[in-house]
């Protein structure tokens, strides 16, 4: 727990967050729409957040330089990012109200840890084994097979994930990740994948965004279709109480994102929490009366949560810097122009300088009165940017 617990910050306050992407980017733009300020840490120059933020701190996040200075402007300090250093995190609470917790950071970042939680949490999870040692591995069950093998650290996106047929591409697998903690988890039968955005306050009071529908492409969220019924309402009652379960038992502080597989079988079993806002959270800036990121305004300044009402049907199209270079080896500006006069398009840029294949630059929400008409408009606009139709 933080030494300094969170009261209410009243506008003018500085609001101070780790990292400096374009989720920092949009939590200071919210935050700023609310009469906040906001200081920036991140040793980039150009960050996202950095160019747009009333301070910009640029030191890494373990510098004590830095921290010290991100401390001394900011009422309350959060994290865009969940591998910012929890120890940072750590520090920064003996100075200032941080949300959410250090402890609930480092276990985000750590799979083993992780898994761990959601079975006290009495949450279904993919059957698993932590490999640690060789003697972890040789131990491995053959029910766990075939299965996909994930470092227990610092992955994301897909990256440091392997996915295993046998004992013998697991060893080799394990051997490639250069022998680091691992996590094997049993490859089950998907019918699809969903994700819930939940904000828990101060006071234990909990919201929850509408569960979203998502699709992965190469391990990276590409779209995210939200509207009623697009998941069966029991299934999503039971993922919103599981997400409530989770937050709840880490006495978390903040917005946390818990994504969920659903099986062939209809169970739901959880993949893994983000403690922060989240890809798929995006099309509540445009489809809901309280976004993401003014959730997470107000749980960092101590506000009311109220739970948002979603008034659109909404596709949300994540942009990667692959667009930038579908018209050949020199990147080139996708059609704006022809996207925007599409009904319902709302184009979020992140202000990065240069696109990158794999990178993220934005993100595209569209909105409509039904989920057809969403869903035919987002298509469109899919077309005139090169991105696989779903």
């Amino acid at each position: 727990m933080s030494a300094h617990p969170i009261t209410a910050l009243a506008p003018g306050s500085t609001l101070g967050v780790l990292g400096g992407g374009q989720l920092g980017r949009m939590f200071v733009h919210a935050a700023q729409a609310m009469g906040y300020r906001t200081a920036v840490l991140d040793a980039d120059p150009e960050s996202p957040a950095g160019l747009v933020s009333h301070h910009h701190i640029r030191t890494a996040y373990d510098d004590p330089d830095g921290l010290a200075e991100l401390a001394r402007l900011s009422d309350a300090i959060t994290t865009e990012f969940e591998n910012v250093p929890a120890s940072a995190m750590a520090a920064l609470a003996g100075q200032r109200p941080v949300a959410p917790a250090a402890r609930c950071v480092a276990v985000a970042q750590d799979r083993a840890q992780e898994k761990a939680h959601f079975v006290a949490c009495g949450v279904p999870c993919a059957p698993h084994a932590v490999i640690e040692t060789t003697a972890h591995l040789a131990a491995v069950s053959a029910d766990l097979l075939p299965g996909i093998l994930k470092t227990a650290r610092l992955g994301y996106d897909g990256k440091g994930q392997r996915r295993v047929a046998n004992a013998a591409e697991l060893a080799a697998a394990w051997a490639e990740l250069g022998e680091l903690p691992c996590v094997l988890e049993k490859m089950l039968p998907l019918a699809l994948e969903c994700s819930v955005l939940i904000a828990r306050g101060h006071d234990g009071a909990t919201v929850c965004l509408p569960v979203q529908r998502n699709l992965h492409r190469d391990g990276i969220l590409a779209v995210t279709e939200v509207y009623e019924g697009n998941v069966p309402p029991a299934l999503a009652s039971q993922a919103q109480a599981a997400a409530i379960s989770i937050a709840n038992e880490l006495q978390y502080v903040g917005v946390l994102c818990v994504e969920f597989f659903v099986l062939q079988d209809g169970r739901l079993v959880v993949n893994e929490i983000a403690p922060r806002p989240h890809n798929s959270g995006h099309y509540s800036q445009d489809a809901c009366d309280i976004s993401q990121f003014g959730l997470q305004v107000r749980t960092l300044a101590g506000l009311p949560l109220v739970a948002p009402r979603l008034h659109s049907a909404t596709v949300m199209l994540n942009l990667l810097g692959d667009l930038w270079f579908t018209q050949g080896r020199s990147a080139q500006e996708p059609p704006w122009a022809q996207v925007l006069a599409l009904p319902g398009a709302h184009l979020h840029l992140y202000g990065k300088t240069q696109a990158k294949h794999g990178r993220k630059m934005g993100h595209l929400n569209v909105t409509a009165a039904t989920p057809e008409a969403a869903r035919a408009t987002a298509l469109q606009a899919a077309a005139l940017l090169g991105i696989a139709a779903f």
